[in-house]
């Protein structure tokens, strides 16, 4: 990051409030304002429904008020996800036969937005590409499971080393929000609140961030569009994409 300048990146607080659609909007805000110096800007990172929302678009669902969304975190919290997962069911068939009834986040945006509107979350999704005004090339990095998984668990015990716990301890007053909901801090927190140990803790975020690096190659390598490499294989990686500028830029 002191090397190459980067956007959208600490822009918001733990507790503010943040969605896929915002991202779309600001990040293609940022695209349009850098090609007045740049004519290549990069998308990194693995978060799947974000890179899709710049990349493909995203539906205009209504962004949910504080009050509702308040009410639903606190219903989560007392009658637990099931119970959440059945009144999808009820309320909306649809997209409850769709979603991954294991993620909170999912179940209850999709509840939000039908108490808040009256409607299904469903008619608000027409999965519409949304043209964009750049050319887009999809480069994927990969490289033998087993040297990943050794990655991922070396990293963790990284950044267990560079204070990780620390921060976990800093923050655990806001573990209610959305943002804290992620792999690293709730095993933290668990330990925290002394239901499990240190390595415990330790062992859950590595299992945990393998599991979450399998469901990023499984939503990545569906996209036909997306060339993959190893990391290291910079030389082919930076002729694909050459090639791939010369195609979009000839009459």
């Amino acid at each position: 990051m002191s090397t190459v300048k980067h956007h959208l990146v600490g822009c918001k607080n733990l507790y503010e409030y943040y969605s896929a659609a915002m991202f779309e909007s600001d990040a293609i805000k940022v695209i349009s304002s850098e090609s007045k110096y740049t004519n290549v800007s990069i998308l990194s990172g693995g978060s799947m429904m974000y890179i899709d929302a710049v990349c493909k678009g995203i539906d205009d669902i209504p962004t949910v008020n504080d009050d509702v969304r308040n009410t639903m975190r606190q219903r989560l919290y007392d009658e637990g996800l099931p119970c959440l997962v059945e009144e999808l069911k009820k309320l909306d068939p649809e997209y409850w036969n769709i979603v991954d009834r294991n993620n909170p986040r999912r179940v209850v945006h999709a509840l939000e937005i039908i108490h808040q509107t009256g409607q299904s979350y469903s008619s608000f999704r027409n999965n519409i590409h949304k043209k964009r005004p750049f050319d887009i090339v999809k480069i994927g990095l990969n490289m033998y499971r087993g040297t990943l998984y050794n990655r991922i668990n070396q990293r963790v015990c990284d950044m267990m080393d560079n204070g990780m716990l620390g921060e976990a301890k800093s923050v655990y007053k806001y573990k209610g929000v959305n943002s804290l909901n992620t792999v690293g801090y709730k095993e933290l927190f668990e330990y925290i609140e002394h239901k499990i140990s240190l390595d415990e803790a330790i062992t859950k975020i590595q299992s945990n961030t393998r599991e979450y690096a399998r469901k990023q190659l499984t939503w990545f390598k569906k996209d036909i569009s997306t060339c993959w490499f190893y990391p290291d294989d910079k030389d082919n990686i930076i002729n694909y994409i050459n090639n791939k500028r010369k195609i979009n830029t000839t009459p």
